[in-house]
């Protein structure tokens, strides 16, 4: 599940959640609006969004990079960076309870896709699956995976593991155009045999499973 493609290059997502003080969401949300050209101006950014269910207050970005060696880089450029470093960092700080960063590979079955448009609902999936790794549980999660993508309600974004950070975590980021959409594709999915079956087989190897529905931020490519 987390080797192929990272055996030929070193291409790695850093998965940044921050936790907002509860009343200083809008004011953060303001300076990011205004400011964040200075961090995108050193390395790609996948998406960023807000929380809107199934967690309140968080902030989540994905970055890609590289290598390691490339996002070292990345960090010595933005500690140097006057306005980087004045003018968003030194004010956004105090507005921030929690800060928590992961590095996660994609799955070498699955590519970085793209919404069918803009102005839908992202969902931010978490499996926490038992110890053990791809050997044990990854043709069965993929299988659940596919699962889900053939019904035709959702749109897969990307699927993550975990290199640093809790170890077994799978991340899946789904795109529906609304909530309503979403709820009614969920519906349907769990009717489904082929889901029922697929799912009844991964959840052997699950710990735990955790969700939040996303809101993309303007500054976000992902929208």
């Amino acid at each position: 599940l987390s080797t192929g493609p990272r055996q030929s290059n070193g291409i790695f997502y850093e998965i940044r959640t921050y936790d907002i003080k509860p009343a200083k969401m809008k004011e953060f949300l303001e300076m990011v609006s205004k400011y964040f050209h200075f961090r995108t101006a050193h390395s790609e950014l996948v998406g960023m969004w807000y929380s809107e269910l199934g967690a309140m207050n968080k902030v989540f970005h994905i970055w890609k990079y590289d290598n390691f060696a490339h996002r070292t880089a990345v960090r010595h450029a933005l500690a140097n960076d006057k306005d980087w470093q004045g003018k968003f960092i030194s004010a956004a700080l105090p507005l921030v309870e929690k800060q928590h960063n992961e590095v996660a590979y994609l799955v070498p079955w699955c590519q970085l896709g793209k919404p069918a448009k803009e102005g839908g609902v992202y969902e931010w999936v978490t499996f926490q699956m038992k110890p053990g790794g791809p050997a044990l549980w990854g043709e069965a999660f993929q299988a659940a995976i596919n699962a889900h993508i053939n019904t035709g309600y959702t749109t897969l974004i990307g699927v993550f593991h975990t290199e640093y950070g809790l170890l077994n975590t799978v991340h899946v980021l789904w795109w529906n155009e609304s909530p309503d959409q979403r709820a009614a594709g969920r519906h349907s999915a769990h009717e489904d045999a082929r889901v029922v079956a697929a799912v009844r087989n991964s959840v052997r190897f699950l710990e735990s499973q955790q969700n939040v529905l996303l809101i993309p931020l303007q500054c976000s490519p992902l929208k």
